[in-house]
């Protein structure tokens, strides 16, 4: 996976957008934003994500018995973010595998980019935790998404 600086510049006019706020308990000792909880406003987009392509997670793992799980990483923090910052959380699927797919993610207040992120999401059975493939009906909505 190449990282953040390093990638091919990604088309980001196709990235779904998710708002958020930080808050109190966002922060450390230093007011910033804590750099693991980058990793949690990037989760929450994501899921938002899937939910506007109607793909409910807890319903793929009772039906399917299939979740994800987040299998690689690779960030890079630029700026601080501060209590009361509104943020947004912009989000491109850049490639999509047989079991797993990744994710281009930023972190961005008004124009000034605060975070980049590469994320790999593995598809796996719920009880043996061995990759398995991407549910039909999530391949072909993600593939669509992607052909944009």
């Amino acid at each position: 996976m190449s990282s953040p600086a390093s990638r091919p510049s990604t088309d980001w006019q196709q990235a779904h957008l998710w708002p958020i706020r930080v808050y109190y308990e966002d922060t450390d000792a230093g007011g910033v934003v804590f750099y693991a909880n980058y990793l949690k406003f990037m989760e929450r987009a994501r899921t938002e994500w899937l939910r506007t392509l109607k793909i409910n997670q807890q319903h793929l793992s009772l039906t399917q018995g299939v979740m994800f799980v987040v299998s690689q990483l690779d960030m890079q923090y630029k700026l601080p973010a501060r209590l009361d910052d509104a943020l947004s959380v912009e989000t491109v699927v850049t490639q999509v595998g047989r079991a797993s797919m990744t994710f281009a993610q930023r972190v961005m207040r008004h124009t000034a980019t605060l975070a980049l992120g590469d994320i790999r999401v593995g598809c796996v059975d719920i009880c043996s935790f061995k990759p398995t493939a991407l549910p039909a009906d999530v391949r072909t909505q993600v593939s669509l998404l992607t052909k944009r």
